[in-house]
């Protein structure tokens, strides 16, 4: 059953479902499942090189919070300075001589100024005096966050103090329920160095530290500008953290640590800009895929087309065959097997042709050749109303006539009975051109009776045509249009000129006069009647004779008028010469 369908498709149909099953289709999946695979990958190697990006900053960022770390851990651990802060001096001198003492410790914190923007040591005893690293405790830092912060917690080890603008590692120096003086370490992180950090790092999304309670308070984007929603009053839950459609979040918690436990680093990508490479490649795809659909379509449009439009050929010719137009289909020695079965066409439409003209085209003018014998002979039969009687009645009045001494008009009576004679007495539907210029010459002898030397012709034969058979009364018609259609109406003497040659293989018959002439419509209502293929009736004129010798040449016959009204007109006949003649 489906095969029965498919033979009701027509070619190029069937051209079509196999292009886009087998190309157009395939094409497209196999773009799309590339470009998703691609796609794929690159997703995860970019999210896979974040990860390890994000690492690296988790570990650089420890690795500087660790040191100031480190340094507060020494100042903690000091008796020395501990000594030193809870000592109330009696003088400067005191002071200063204790304050040398423990100058070496702060060497370290100037050596560490690449990592460290500041170590400072804040504390309520009065009798210390301000310098470089030791400054007194006022109420006013008392009031502000970091203070506040750090209260919260014990001594026992540093904590982390993150605003928008910078990072600081903060550290109790001693107890107030066990000693009389208030001890704070203040430590900070060189944000110059942290910003080179990021600025080295290989992560290209937007960068957060979050505290242990879950909110952003330090953020720098992508371009590298510092978050604007973040201030050290506002901060920013991880919901609220503004993130592209598509976007690729990546949280790092530092564990195992005092004093970052619970801190963690957020970082968020842009799913589209990490992308934007495969996106850039996506171009590239379509365009390929785009050519790998253009040329195979050119191809199949050019191959199908060569199928398609000689085949649609092949049909119409054979579908013409019917109406008996055998055309022969262009060839230009095409090696396929389109070209092959139109060669076969050809030669079955060649000889199919041949076969009909030589066979049935043939027979058909014979029958009807011998239809329209019959027809002259039934008209002949019509008029023969007792010819021995009209030849004898004729041949009565040329006697008299000529005991009148009325020669002319005997001459004309003869003449007139050899057109007669000659009309039945002609068995044959051939005659010698010599025997119709008799014809000819007996008719114009009788107009010039008529017209009463009014016209005047001249003949002009080649000798070598005479015996060269011809239809009976082929010429006879064209010379009776001449005298009585053409001289007859016009004052003067009328003239008519006949010539029988040949060229080129044929005889060629003119006649021309000078006549009333005709227009080009006259012409071409005459011609129009001429070619019409209805009954001819009973007249012996123009028509009968183009049609007999149509029937007679076919095609080898030629006929032509050209005429001007006031000038007269000129027909021309061309006959085959063929080699039949007749011997008397």
């Amino acid at each position: 059953m489906f095969n029965f369908r498919l033979n009701h498709m027509k070619l190029r149909s069937k051209l079509i479902v196999i292009y886009i099953v087998c190309v157009f289709i395939p094409i497209i999946l196999t773009n799309v499942m590339f470009y998703q695979v691609t796609t794929a990958n690159i997703k995860n190697q970019k999210t896979a090189d974040a990860e390890q990006a994000m690492n690296l900053l988790q570990a650089e960022l420890r690795t500087v919070i660790e040191d100031a770390a480190g340094i507060s851990y020494l100042y903690s651990i000091d008796r020395q300075l501990i000594q030193h802060l809870n000592t109330t001096y009696a003088s400067t001198d005191r002071y200063v001589e204790s304050l040398n003492a423990i100058s070496n410790l702060f060497n370290r914190t100037d050596k560490e100024n690449k990592v460290l923007s500041s170590s400072v040591i804040m504390t309520d005893n009065p009798t210390v005096l301000a310098s470089a690293h030791i400054i007194k405790l006022e109420d006013s830092m008392r009031q502000q966050d970091w203070y506040k912060q750090i209260s919260k917690f014990s001594n026992t080890h540093p904590h982390l103090y993150v605003t928008p603008d910078s990072i600081s590692v903060i550290q109790r120096l001693t107890d107030r329920r066990l000693e009389t003086y208030e001890h704070v370490l203040k430590i900070d992180l060189n944000m110059n160095h942290i910003q080179q950090i990021l600025d080295l790092s290989s992560f290209s999304g937007d960068f957060y530290i979050l505290d242990p309670s879950g909110q952003a308070r330090f953020g720098r984007l992508s371009s590298g500008q510092p978050s604007g929603l973040i201030t050290a009053a506002h901060t920013l839950t991880p919901t609220e953290i503004p993130k592209p459609k598509q976007a690729i979040v990546i949280d790092k918690t530092y564990q195992n640590n005092r004093y970052l436990s619970g801190w963690s680093i957020y970082g968020v990508l842009d799913e589209t800009l990490i992308l934007s490479d495969v996106r850039q490649s996506g171009q590239f795809i379509l365009w390929f895929a785009g050519i790998n659909f253009l040329v195979p379509t050119i191809v199949i449009m050019i191959m199908s087309r060569s199928i398609h439009t000689r085949i649609k050929n092949i049909l119409k010719h054979m579908k013409s065959v019917k109406d008996k137009n055998f055309g022969l289909i262009p060839y230009h020695l095409e090696r396929d097997e389109i070209g092959e079965l139109t060669v076969e066409f050809n030669r079955m439409s060649k000889r199919i042709e041949n076969l009909i003209n030589d066979v049935y085209v043939a027979e058909i003018q014979k029958k009807e050749l011998e239809l329209r014998q019959r027809q002259a002979q039934l008209h002949a039969l019509h008029s023969q109303i007792n010819p021995h009687f009209l030849f004898n009645a004729l041949e009565t009045i040329r006697m008299r006539s000529m005991m009148k001494g009325e020669t002319q008009t005997a001459r004309t009576i003869q003449n007139m009975a050899k057109i007669f004679r000659k009309s039945i007495m002609w068995k044959s539907s051939f005659v010698t051109i010599r025997e119709e210029l008799e014809l000819i010459e007996s008719f114009l002898e009788i107009q010039k009776y008529r017209f009463d030397n009014k016209l005047e012709y001249h003949i002009e034969v080649d000798q070598s045509l005479l015996s060269i058979e011809i239809p009976k009364m082929a010429f006879l018609p064209y010379v009776e249009n001449a005298s009585i259609h053409g001289i007859e109406n016009i004052a003067g003497i009328g003239y008519i000129n006949i010539q029988i040659a040949q060229e080129n293989g044929q005889i060629v018959f003119v006649i021309a006069d000078n006549g009333v002439g005709m227009d080009q419509a006259k012409i071409s209502e005459l011609m129009h009647y001429l070619e019409d293929a209805s009954a001819m009736g009973d007249s012996i004129g123009m028509k009968n004779v183009i049609t007999r010798l149509r029937i007679t040449y076919g095609e080898s016959f030629t006929f032509s008028i050209t005429s001007e009204p006031g000038t007269g007109t000129r027909i021309l006949l061309r006959l085959p010469l063929e080699n039949k003649q007749i011997n008397k």
